[in-house]
């Protein structure tokens, strides 16, 4: 992952303007401590950090056209690229291997009506001299992060961060998921348009070789690298078929020739939590090159604040689970890894968390799956972004690609459903796709493992560790003035007090408390999926424990209370977190 800042129609083009827009854009250095680059025009500029991944040596941004005029920043991972440039090998003069190059041939063929041809993940701002316009856009679910913003001279910002415009601009957003910006039409505007997006319940039959097939060429396209990788490795569903599908083709790529087909893999968690194990056995099964990490309680607390600078929220399931995973990305970067693949977005699209058990019909369940997916920016994609870009690792999503998203939600969602008397538990279509009797993926016992809410899989003391240390930095007082001291999304308990003291240290502009999602929520679900049991209405706690349907819900006697209750996260593909619940401060491998 990259970093990329923009300041486009800045009244001062001043040096001193120069200097505070590299200030700012050096803000964004852990996302691309490779290199750096800046371009100004009058009163724009376009700057980024650079994470090298494709084309190491010669992909270094910004990125012109033949004569200077088209200017790009980009932030992503075009996997089409190598068509695209075959495309327009006759017209357009390549100058750089970066990947991102193609958004240039491809302006200046289609305009600006050419995002949709973009098969990856990004975020990018192009700046035209001849016509003084510019446009940006971000990629279909948010993969990517993006803010935009105005300054107090009317200047647009655009960062990939918050921490690098809220400082300079009077007010700032999330850029919009699927959307893009063009200064020649004034503003936002929709390109990413699924047949999904209204909510309509498919009715296309379950094919379990086509989900299958859809998720292997999902995984073999963003084996693009020219630099190490790995996996991310919970020994859950999702990581475990991320890893098998890599495992199998790896000798196909260019990758292979290049590292070898040994393939690492990597999961952080508390000492004999059931993902360690789950990861481990995997890990075995596959012949993955196995990094485990342990960290303790105290290792967590003591990096809550770095958390918070990096997430740039105040979510308290968010924080939980980026906690771990921004640890363990430190760790993975310190071997020499640059890239990994990881399991977010599958229990979003199939309807994987434990509450959608109870869903009452399939077009409530497919219309939760909907709101989860298009939520995403905002909770899982922020995590494993932010989490691992903060020590200049980039994590790529298979589950989120484009085309298998279509494939997984135009499935009948009859095929989702949780049904204990057809033998079908939840992701159930992923699981059957990838049984194969003859050249299994993965052991029968951790296909159909069943679902683990992050607490639950990585060890509970991680989250009680957490909620002990949160009850002492904060008295009852403090909560009994919470609606004062922060009127807008009140904390409702100690846990998320603390957090939002940090950010609120952090990031003190209205729009940054703006820019963070708020409401109720029961094992991850949105607020609207809690109206479908009538107990949910009254929980302050959306752990997957309070599910009864969860085999382990009853025997455990206790649940475990999740902050705030705003839920979207789980920690999939972020292999585990939890601690021992002592005060060394140490984390060892």
């Amino acid at each position: 992952m990259c970093g990329i800042l923009a300041v486009l129609g800045c009244a001062d083009w001043s040096q001193a303007k120069r200097a505070r827009v590299l200030a700012c854009s050096r803000r964004l250095k852990h996302r691309g401590p490779d290199w750096s680059g800046l371009y100004q025009c009058e009163g724009n500029f376009l700057a980024q950090q650079r994470l090298a991944i494709v084309s190491p040596l010669s992909g270094d941004q910004p990125l012109y056209n033949e004569d200077q005029t088209v200017i790009v920043v980009a932030n992503g991972e075009i996997y089409n690229h190598k068509k695209i440039r075959k495309q327009f090998a006759s017209k357009h003069t390549f100058s750089t291997g970066s990947d991102c190059e193609v958004i240039i041939p491809l302006y200046e063929e289609y305009g600006e009506n050419f995002v949709d041809m973009l098969d990856g993940v990004f975020a990018f701002v192009l700046y035209d001299t001849r016509t003084k316009t510019y446009m940006a856009a971000r990629d279909a679910i948010g993969v990517n992060p993006l803010y935009i913003g105005k300054g107090s001279d009317g200047a647009v910002w655009i960062s990939s961060e918050m921490k690098a415009l809220n400082e300079d601009c009077v007010k700032f957003e999330i850029f919009p998921p699927g959307h893009l910006y063009s200064s020649a039409a004034g503003g936002l505007r929709r390109w990413y348009n699924p047949h999904w997006f209204a909510e309509k319940v498919p009715a296309t039959p379950y094919q379990p070789l086509v989900l299958r097939e859809a998720f292997e060429k999902a995984v073999i396209k963003r084996l693009m690298t020219d630099v190490p990788f790995g996996v991310l490795l919970s020994g859950g569903l999702d990581s475990s078929i991320v890893a098998s599908v890599t495992k199998r083709h790896l000798i196909e790529t260019e990758a292979a020739e290049k590292f070898g087909t040994e393939l690492h893999s990597f999961v952080v968690g508390l000492e004999d939590s059931p993902d360690l194990k789950a990861a481990r056995e995997v890990a075995d099964y596959l012949g993955t090159i196995h990094h485990e990490f342990h960290f303790t309680v105290q290792d967590g607390i003591d990096a809550i604040e770095e958390v918070i600078y990096h997430d740039e929220t105040y979510d308290v399931t968010t924080i939980r689970a980026s906690t771990p995973m921004f640890l363990m990305a430190r760790k993975i970067k310190a071997l020499g890894v640059k890239m990994v693949l990881s399991g977010e977005g599958s229990d979003e699209l199939l309807g994987g968390y434990l509450y959608f058990h109870f869903a009452p019909n399939k077009e409530e369940f497919h219309k939760e799956t909907c709101r989860k997916v298009k939520a995403l920016h905002q909770y899982d994609c922020l995590r494993a972004n932010k989490a691992t870009s903060a020590w200049g690792l980039e994590v790529r999503v298979p589950f989120l690609d484009k085309e298998f998203i279509n494939v997984a939600m135009s499935m009948d969602p009859e095929w989702k459903l949780y049904n204990p008397d057809l033998g079908r538990i939840e992701k159930w279509a992923m699981r059957k796709a990838f049984d194969d009797e003859e050249q299994p993926y993965l052991p029968k016992h951790i296909l159909y493992r069943q679902k683990e809410q992050f607490s639950d899989g990585v060890g509970y003391n991680w989250i009680d560790g957490l909620k002990a240390f949160t009850e002492q930095q904060v008295s009852d007082e403090m909560m009994q003035n919470a609606a004062k001291v922060y009127p807008y999304n009140t904390p409702i308990n100690k846990e998320a007090y603390y957090y939002r003291m940090i950010f609120e240290r952090l990031f003190p502009q209205e729009s940054a408390r703006e820019s963070v999602p708020w409401g109720p929520s029961i094992a991850c679900s949105t607020p609207a999926a809690i109206e479908w049991v009538e107990q949910w209405k009254a929980s302050n706690d959306p752990s997957g424990r309070l599910i009864a349907s969860h085999n382990s819900a009853s025997a455990n006697g206790h649940a475990h209370a999740h902050g705030n209750g705003n839920g979207v996260v789980v920690a999939n593909g972020t292999n585990g977190a939890a601690a021992n619940g002592t005060a060394n401060g140490k984390m060892e491998e």
